[in-house]
């Protein structure tokens, strides 16, 4: 990136007399490089404002800060350094004319941000959301790689709190907007999926009028959306009235075919990975490649490129057992779907190992019975669980056919899985990013001596 230090004082509406030219911006002085904005945060464990003189020190050429601070750089006083740096990455992404797609949703969001992404890129130089740079720093840092190369962008938008995403879709200022689902993630904050609907559309306010907007439109939510002025396409599998159909589904071992019904054409998509729910977050990229012109069959070819990112649902055989990774987050909608999955993949015993649901605030047994009672009705073969809210899932199964047991430690856990795994097997892992389920795996993993 290039901007004059001036520019950026404009944008702030504030004055400075240097003319510094600025190369990259950082909020973190453990990435500090010669001529950066080094922008200074408040959070709740830190103060970066304490660091401003070792990121000037470090190379910084100007500092952004709320206070007055003596250091050997030009300083650009604001009443807010998180609104500052949500201005910069505002007036950066408007140098650049090029199609933003912005998408949201309450689960799905990151594996609909990378089929989407393997979509564009059969047409564009494009540009991604890397890891979980989803938020209000994250998404910043992302627009900040916008350069003379990229040709189109897909921003991913995540929240848990009112008025975020709006912040969001006001910086990135999408030119297309995806919501994937409306579930109950982040339900503790919102109060109910009304109040979630709500918050997610917030992204209609950074979205100019007559753009496109792809939408679930097999969510009882989100087929109530109306938006006048915007070109919503709904795509989904149950209602035929769907502007995006998908027909035919066929899962194969660790891929699934389907044929896309859109504008009275067809086009056969085959997707390396299963379960219904990546069914759903292909259709969306599908909707968003023909609203880029995209041709229906590089649109496949397409699809056909995707890469699980992270740890979501990552498949791999080891010493005859197929392990299931899907450790980043889980919601009900997003667990009972991963259980699809498991049931869908070829094996003997189908095992699954679910960890606590975090978020849910008052819920969360309800809704940690309720995925119970609904592997209670797939009937697999076994159940373990990790975390205290956990409990209330295996307690739900009352079907007599699976085997449930639950562990307070992960250790205890791993014992377990090491005593009743056995070739053929297929096993899912499933939980919040904060219960850290990925170190049973790596424990597992060494006790059986693999190594990627």
């Amino acid at each position: 990136m290039k901007l004059k230090l001036r520019e950026i004082a404009d944008c702030l509406g504030t004055e400075i007399e240097s003319d510094a030219l600025i190369t990259s911006v950082s909020t973190d002085t453990r990435k500090i490089e010669k001529g950066c904005l080094f922008i200074c945060l408040r959070g709740e464990r830190f103060d970066a404002h304490d660091f401003a003189a070792q990121a000037a020190e470090g190379g910084a050429a100007a500092i952004v800060s709320e206070k007055d601070i003596e250091c050997s750089v030009p300083v650009l006083r604001v009443e807010s350094t998180h609104k500052a740096l949500l201005d910069i990455a505002r007036m950066y992404r408007l140098k650049f004319d090029i199609p933003v797609v912005g998408l949201t949703g309450s689960v799905g969001k990151t594996t609909t941000k990378e089929m989407i992404f393997s979509v564009l890129s059969e047409k564009y130089n494009t540009l991604k959301t890397q890891g979980n740079l989803n938020n209000e720093i994250g998404l910043p840092t992302t627009l900040f790689s916008l350069d003379e190369k990229t040709e189109a962008a897909v921003i991913e938008m995540g929240m848990n709190h009112f008025g975020e995403i709006s912040r969001l879709t006001n910086t990135c200022l999408p030119t297309m907007a995806v919501i994937t689902n409306i579930g109950v993630s982040h339900i503790e904050f919102l109060g109910s999926r009304d109040g979630i609907l709500k918050a997610k559309c917030e992204i209609f306010e950074g979205l100019k009028t007559g753009s496109y907007a792809a939408l679930n439109g097999d969510d009882d939510k989100l087929i109530t959306v109306k938006k006048d002025g915007y070109k919503i396409l709904f795509y989904g599998i149950n209602n035929p009235e769907n502007d995006v159909l998908a027909t035919d589904i066929v899962q194969n071992g660790e891929s699934t075919s389907f044929t896309v019904h859109f504008d009275g054409k067809t086009q056969k998509v085959t997707i390396p990975t299963v379960g219904l729910h990546n069914v759903y977050d292909a259709l969306a990229a599908f909707t968003v490649g023909v609203c880029h012109g995209i041709a229906p069959e590089k649109i496949a070819q397409g699809l056909s490129k995707y890469t699980p990112a992270g740890m979501r649902q990552r498949i791999k055989n080891v010493n005859g057992i197929t392990v299931v990774e899907d450790c980043y987050n889980a919601s009900p909608d997003s667990q009972k779907a991963a259980v699809d999955t498991l049931l869908a993949l070829n094996g003997k015993r189908k095992i699954a190992v679910l960890g606590d649901m975090l978020e849910l605030g008052e819920r969360s047994a309800e809704l940690h019975a309720d995925v119970g009672k609904y592997l209670s009705e797939k009937g697999i073969d076994m159940l373990l669980t990790y975390g205290e809210l956990s409990k209330n899932t295996a307690s739900a199964v009352t079907n007599g056919k699976t085997e449930c047991f639950s562990f307070e430690t992960k250790d205890e856990l791993t014992e377990k899985l090491l005593a009743v795994l056995k070739e053929g097997d297929v096993v899912l892992f499933k939980a919040s990013r904060g219960m850290k389920l990925e170190e049973v795996i790596n424990n597992l993993y060494g006790e059986w001596n693999y190594n990627e």
